[in-house]
């Protein structure tokens, strides 16, 4: 059998080996895994002399591993694989002959096996596990630690041992949690002295002579200080061995793994944790400021430092641990069971503690300052609970915030808008947002210093500016900019910094006299693409500035009209989006200015469209820096939108108003009409090219009119100018012309929805005699259930808008609508997608019914055009009220469905026959529907269809919600029927539905006839149901 698993190994892992055969092998390797003798040969294969290939001990010692971790092994059987790889490994590693220890690899799995060994038995069958690999170190007869592969092998053990039952990231059962603690507590008492004393002899014996095993032994301290007495550790003896090694000199300047493993170590014993008292009184042992003080004098942190000699490995491993003693001492100052002692100490501590964090924080190297920037959000955290600040806290926020401000610079060897430094780039802007959080912090704990501070940094920005131009450095001008772009977080309202989100009137006053001189200082001519886009976005930022200060309106937008046309393509774009919200929002301020608005970017709005590549799709670029075709069309559509917000303003007459829309709508109706043959053709560019002057048109209606049919809102904009409105008709009949023709592409439709919505704004009713045109180009034969749905959306508002003088529109197009729509509901689903569109689809048009049934438009329904459709249309209401099916999606449209019968009940069934009361009384009066036998339709085809979901045992409101809330629907639905039927309804039920349930009734009809509330009666269904199952 030996023979026959090495063979299987073998041909499993060779390259060359037959398929199947190799199949077969692993085939026979994993039976092996479940085997529980097969260890016993593994041990063999693994042992042997001749030794066997590599991969053949490999897998042996995992067929072995295996077995011990599922439990395949009884006590015998482990206590005889403990003496065979005992033997094995005296043997093998007792001597020190390194010809024959194993490859790294082996030993790394030797480890896990033992590890395991040591798990299943150092409690009971192996107790002297630590000794007899301890005693491995030393040759035999000698007194010292000289055996170095014994040495080596020892430390992976011990490092293993953490590995597997003290590691808290890894994520452990309970009992293994449980037995792990056992294990530990019982290492503690037995064997943890003789370790600790084991680590101080090799690092005696190896100092200076092995710095891999030195580099070892300190990397299993670090990993066992965490679980072990620390008082094992922090001795004279102990520390005198490695407090040497952190401080270690290299005149290299190359890597020093050993100091490294030594500052990584000192790092884990300084954070174990501990009760406060005790955690201040090691850190006072230790005299921790002392040691770093002297680290960070140490000439590669001091005399290398801005060369190239810099030792920044051990620049951040002096931060992490600098990042770990304060964030420590600020945990004790915040426990509220610290004593007064221990706080005072805590105190001068982190008040001692703060430049040498500084100085980590302050460093030339993002990855150093990042190290401590926890710590520093921990100190700022803790200033800003406290009731007061003392004294010399107080002092140390100027530099941290000073130290904000300055790591918030660019550095001197960055650049900005380079390509090949993308990701430097957003790594920078990734940690300016860490730092912001830090000076908003600081600004919570002393606004009157955080104001001061950036008022001065900004004004004395802008008087160098002033003297030296051009020729300043564009980092510092940067600076100034982005801290006054976050300075409006304490100056304007509702930004999360002022109290109950009130602005501060001190940073108010500051930022409007900081606005003032950017606007006046000539910035906007600064040759830096950088400080161009700053000085716009501080503009739209702060446009409420412009309000009050409206004689620099014209000064700003001469430098808007001039800045987009920018060489630099991400600047040139960007801004016409800031150009557009500029405009926007200070439309009523801006004046008539639209006619050289128009004539200075006219030459940005002829549209190129340009058909996308293969490799389009493999574009990653963030949105800032996309500068693909398509991106530069949806920034160049915000240049439409602006000409129509400032061709539209208050002052500017409603005849030049339609004047400018003409004048930039001409133009694309010419280039329209000349594609439009390409198009139909089949043309991929001509098509894009209609696709895109067809958003351009709805955008630039959008800019004109934002008017809302049917909106309430009191700041809303009045309907527009029968003027503005004719000639924006123009527009939408050659976007109609379009969508006859080109139809069957979705990117037309798409962009002709789009604009549909959009030009309601500048059309108002003049756009209800061209809906039938609109409906058949939108919902075409090739229109999927999403477009349909989302145009029954854009005539919800349609109709909701212009319900009163849609009547006779709505009851023409009516049932050709509802055609295509029912076309749309009944196609089959092929997929998840096709799933969700047409749960979507269902939900748009029981809405849009709903809608007409609100807005006193029941009539369309059965009116002599639609006559012929009420039956369907009944129909499919009902047949998606019934679909219940758990599998369906379909509860939300069931919910929706019942309720609109109960609202057709309410407009159909004419005058209430019955009451619905605390304390109801008898049906009276004989009914009297609008639609004559529809009292009769009510109990047969609305009540039975109640019944139909009721007695279906997919329908479970109790456990579902969506089902509870069809429940509720019902139970209005059939008080519906009662208050309009009355003595019939109750006839129905005493002769129909009663005897089946086998009751009389009476607690049925008490619950329909008294619940004023529907929620009640629908909670009598639900028991009642629960009850009948």
């Amino acid at each position: 059998m030996e023979s026959q698993i090495e063979n299987a190994i073998e041909i499993a892992w060779n390259p060359t080996s037959d398929q199947a055969l190799k199949a077969q092998a692993f085939d026979y390797l994993h039976q092996l895994r479940t085997d529980p003798q097969a260890w016993q040969i593994c041990v063999g294969l693994f042992a042997r002399t001749p030794k066997s290939t590599e991969v053949v001990r490999l897998v042996s010692l995992e067929i072995i591993n295996n077995a011990i971790s599922v439990q395949l092994l009884n006590t015998e059987s482990l206590v005889g694989l403990r003496d065979a790889l005992l033997s094995y490994v005296r043997s093998t590693y007792g001597t020190n002959q390194q010809s024959q220890v194993d490859s790294s690899s082996l030993q790394n799995k030797l480890t896990q096996t033992l590890t395991l060994l040591f798990v299943s038995l150092y409690k009971q069958g192996w107790e002297s596990f630590i000794d007899d690999f301890l005693a491995l170190t030393s040759l035999p007869g000698s007194g010292q630690r000289d055996n170095v592969a014994g040495v080596v092998l020892y430390l992976r053990i011990l490092g293993s041992i953490h590995d597997e039952i003290a590691d808290v990231l890894v994520v452990r059962q309970d009992n293994q949690v449980r037995s792990h603690t056992e294990l530990k507590d019982l290492m503690r008492a037995r064997d943890v002295g003789k370790v600790a004393q084991s680590w101080q002899d090799l690092l005696a014996q190896y100092g200076n002579q092995n710095d891999g095993i030195v580099e070892m032994t300190l990397k299993v301290i670090g990993k066992w200080a965490s679980w072990i007495d620390i008082s094992l550790i922090i001795n004279d003896g102990m520390l005198g061995w490695i407090l040497p090694l952190v401080g270690r000199s290299n005149d290299s300047g190359g890597e020093d793994k050993v100091r490294d493993a030594a500052l990584e170590a000192f790092t884990e014993i300084v954070g174990k944790k501990m009760r406060p008292a005790d955690k201040i009184e090691m850190m006072s042992f230790l005299n921790l400021q002392n040691i770093i003080s002297q680290l960070v004098s140490s000439p590669p942190l001091s005399e290398f430092k801005n060369t190239p000699r810099y030792d920044t490995d051990l620049a951040e491993a002096v931060a992490k641990l600098v990042n770990t003693i304060v964030a420590d001492i600020v945990r004790v100052s915040e426990d509220r069971s610290t004593d007064a002692n221990t706080r005072n100490t805590s105190t001068q501590l982190l008040h001692d503690f703060i430049p040498l964090l500084l100085r980590f924080f302050s460093d030339e190297y993002d990855e150093i300052c990042s190290t401590v920037i926890p710590s520093l959000t921990d100190v700022l955290a803790y200033f800003r609970k406290l009731p007061e600040l003392p004294a010399p806290f107080s002092q140390t926020l100027l530099p941290i915030l000073n130290a904000i401000i300055l790591k918030m610079r660019y550095d001197e060897t960055s650049s900005w808008g380079n390509e090949d430094e993308q990701t430097d780039e957003a790594e920078f802007q990734e940690l300016r947002k860490r730092l912001q959080v830090l000076q908003k912090t600081v600004a919570v704990v002393d606004q009157e210093l955080y104001v001061e501070v950036l008022s001065n940094l900004v004004g004395n920005t802008f008087q160098t500016l002033d003297k030296r131009g051009s020729q300043m450095d564009w980092r510092d001008l940067d600076l100034a900019l982005h801290e006054m772009f976050l300075f409006g977080e304490l100056a304007m309202p509702n930004q999360g910094l002022g109290t109950k989100n009130q602005p501060s009137p001190v940073a108010s006053e500051r930022l409007m006299a900081m606005m003032t001189k950017m606007v006046q200082s000539g910035i906007a001519n600064f040759p830096h693409p950088a400080i161009l886009l700053h000085y716009m976005e501080i503009c739209v930022r702060y446009c409420a500035f412009f309000e009050s200060q409206p004689a620099f309106i014209g000064q700003v937008l001469e430098n808007f009209v001039r800045l987009v046309h920018h060489d630099h393509v991400r600047i040139r774009t960007r801004s016409w989006y800031l150009f557009h919200r500029f405009v926007k929002h200070l439309r009523a301020q801006v004046g008539n200015v639209a006619e050289t608005v128009i004539q200075s970017i006219g030459d940005l709005l002829p549209i190129t469209a340009e058909v996308p590549g293969d490799d389009a799709d493999d574009d990653m670029s963030s949105d800032q820096t996309d500068n693909s075709a398509d991106a530069v069309f949806a920034s160049q559509l915000y240049l439409f939108e602006a000409i129509g917000c400032i061709s539209s303003t208050a002052s500017t007459p409603v005849e030049k108003q339609a004047l400018y829309a003409r004048s930039v709508m001409d133009p694309l109706f010419s280039d329209m009409e000349q594609h439009l043959p390409r198009a139909k053709a089949g043309d991929a560019q001509a098509i894009l090219q209609i696709h895109h002057i067809v958003m351009a048109l709805g955008t630039l209606a959008h800019g004109f009119s934002d008017w809302v049919p049917g909106a309430g809102s009191s700041n809303q904009r009045p309907p527009p100018a029968k003027a503005l409105s004719d000639e924006f008709a123009r527009a939408a009949e050659a976007i109609l012309i379009a969508l006859s023709e080109l139809n069957t592409s979705s990117e037309i439709r798409t962009a002709c929805r789009s604009a549909f919505s959009r030009l309601l704004g500048v059309l108002g009713s003049a756009v209800l005699p061209q809906l039938p045109q609109w409906i058949d180009g939108l919902l075409s034969q090739s229109s999927s259930k999403d477009e349909m749905a989302m145009f029954l959306r854009l005539l919800d508002q349609v109709v909701y808008g212009f319900k009163t003088e849609i009547y006779d529109v709505l009851n023409q197009l009516l049932t050709p609508l509802l055609q295509r729509v029912f076309g749309g509901l009944s196609e089959p689903i092929n997929g998840t997608d096709d799933e969700i569109q047409l749960a979507e689809l269902r939900r748009e048009y029981l809405s849009f019914i709903g809608i007409i049934l609100n807005n006193e438009l029941a009539g369309v329904l059965i009116s002599e055009a639609n006559q012929g459709f009420f039956e369907p249309l009944i129909n499919s209401i009902l047949a998606l009220a019934r679909d219940i099916g758990p599998g369906s999606g379909n509860l939300p449209a069931s919910r929706l469905s019942f309720g609109l019968l109960a609202k057709m009940a309410g407009v159909w069934g004419g005058p209430d026959v019955a009451n619905i009361s605390a304390n109801p009384s008898a049906p009276s009066g004989t009914p009297t529907p609008v639609i004559p036998g529809f009292d009769q339709f009510l109990i047969e085809r609305f009540h039975r269809i109640c019944w139909d979901v009721l007695r279906d045992s997919q329908f479970n409101p109790s456990t579902d919600a969506q089902a509870k809330q069809v429940l509720h629907e019902i139970a209005g639905l059939e008080q519906a029927i009662y208050l309009k039927t009355g003595e019939a309804f109750l006839q129905h039920l005493q002769s129909a539905v009663f005897p089946g349930l086998g009751t009389d009734g009476n607690d049925f009809l008490r619950a329909m006839t008294t619940a004023t509330d529907k929620k009640t009666f629908s909670k009598y269904l639900q028991d009642l149901l629960k009850n009948a199952r």
